[in-house]
């Protein structure tokens, strides 16, 4: 039997979304709930195209209070395509710096850790490929924004 191969990561495209004033929606049944609207931005990269508002990410603060994040949202291309964006994953640190994100404050992402899952949908026939891909992400967080690389694991 031959080995398994070892899966690597190669930079795909980054993305930069725009966002609007945190809800919070206090404590729900599944814990502390906050939507963040996302409000707009760019993917530039495999593929070009603008974020769209009207999306958001529905995060879930633990106990331990890492931010679970479950954020959906579309982009459209030059052309008139749409690509579906859903990312999930995990932003933690210590309190302070959490805290700090929260009010704005500029952190050095090396203080906190934030990786997600991308997951790509589009019925664009040349951006068919985006679906047969496995996406993750290093992100950063900032008064008005996120921004991330994803990587395709090849």
């Amino acid at each position: 039997m031959s080995a398994l191969a070892v899966p690597g990561l190669e930079a795909a495209f980054e993305v930069e979304a725009r966002l609007g004033p945190l809800e919070d929606h206090g404590t729900t049944r599944a814990g502390h709930r906050r939507v963040v609207p996302v409000v707009g931005g760019r993917v530039t990269g495999l593929f070009e195209a603008d974020i769209l508002p009207g999306g958001a990410d529905w995060q879930l603060v633990r106990p331990d209070g890492a931010i679970e994040v479950d954020a959906r949202y579309s982009a459209r291309t030059a052309d008139g395509g749409h690509v579906y964006i859903r990312t999930f994953g995990v932003r933690s640190g210590r309190p302070e710096i959490l805290e700090a994100l929260l009010r704005g404050d500029a952190v050095e992402p090396s203080e906190y850790y934030f990786r997600l899952c991308v997951r790509l949908e589009t019925s664009v026939p040349t951006l068919a490929v985006l679906e047969q891909c496995v996406f993750v992400a290093s992100a950063v967080r900032e008064a008005d924004r996120v921004r991330y690389t994803a990587y395709r694991i090849t």
